[in-house]
């Protein structure tokens, strides 16, 4: 039996390059996977992928910032299946990377309320149906970490903030079997668009920076969510999941 087989699971920016990773390896071991982002395009060609490969997901053009449209995504699929085991929120932040001294405070200020809204909204709309199944799982993507780089505006801030709303989410949810998750990387290059001027230079840095000579694939990030997602990663809550390969230590 497959690891998520007869779970449903939302994605949200299940069209970039980790959300479509997720989305196949959910849908890979079973789930049926609706994604949510706003860009059709990209989501089209993750969910063409996923039924040519006998699987199951559908797409759904939308803004995680809008409190309505979340809602209304969420309760539409919970409609239509009856559940919703798993939610997954890859939105991508909206950072300027620039030093404290130099950047605008609406740049510094982007990523971190980006972060807290959508992720709020995202996982308040599951909880309202996790809680009466008794069940579910919460993801974040990208986690923190004692160490920070300069230069990096408010995101790593933002990066800090989530783990903050991860904790309380866990701490009242956990009552009700629903688990709450933050799966770190410290980068993943394949994510890194081939036409980036730097790259090559990113990913050296990326490699280096661990302990393992590597950097986690997108292939990684996939199998990773899956075993949090599934039942095997039962008595995980309240954690980061460090995929960093050493280059963030715990």
């Amino acid at each position: 039996m497959s690891l998520l087989e007869n779970k449903v699971a939302v994605v949200y920016g299940g069209g970039g390059a980790i959300g479509g990773a997720v989305a196949r390896a959910f849908a890979r071991n079973g789930a049926q996977v609706f994604l949510a982002g706003r860009t059709a395009d990209p989501m089209a060609k993750v969910v063409a992928d996923i039924r040519t490969a006998g699987g199951t997901a559908e797409s759904v053009e939308m803004d995680a910032l809008d409190e309505t449209a979340v809602d209304s995504f969420v309760d539409s699929v919970v409609a239509r299946t009856g559940r919703v085991d798993v939610s997954f929120n890859l939105i991508g932040l909206g950072d300027v990377q620039q030093p404290l001294t130099e950047i605008s405070v609406d740049d510094f200020l982007t990523p971190i309320s980006t972060a807290m809204r959508s992720h709020f909204l995202t996982t308040r709309a599951a909880a309202r149906h996790m809680i009466p199944q008794g069940s579910g799982v919460v993801l974040a993507f990208g986690g923190s970490g004692p160490q920070t780089l300069p230069g990096l505006g408010g995101f790593k801030i933002a990066l800090d903030a989530l783990e903050g709303l991860r904790r309380q989410w866990a701490c009242e949810l956990g009552r009700h079997g629903i688990r709450v998750v933050t799966l770190t990387t410290g980068g993943v290059p394949e994510s890194i668009p081939v036409d980036f001027a730097v790259r090559a230079e990113i990913t050296e840095g990326i490699v280096q920076s661990g302990l393992l000579d590597r950097a986690a694939t997108l292939s990684d990030v996939g199998e990773v969510a899956v075993f949090v997602a599934s039942d095997r990663a039962r008595t995980i809550t309240s954690a980061a999941v460090n995929m960093s390969c050493g280059a963030i230590v715990d």
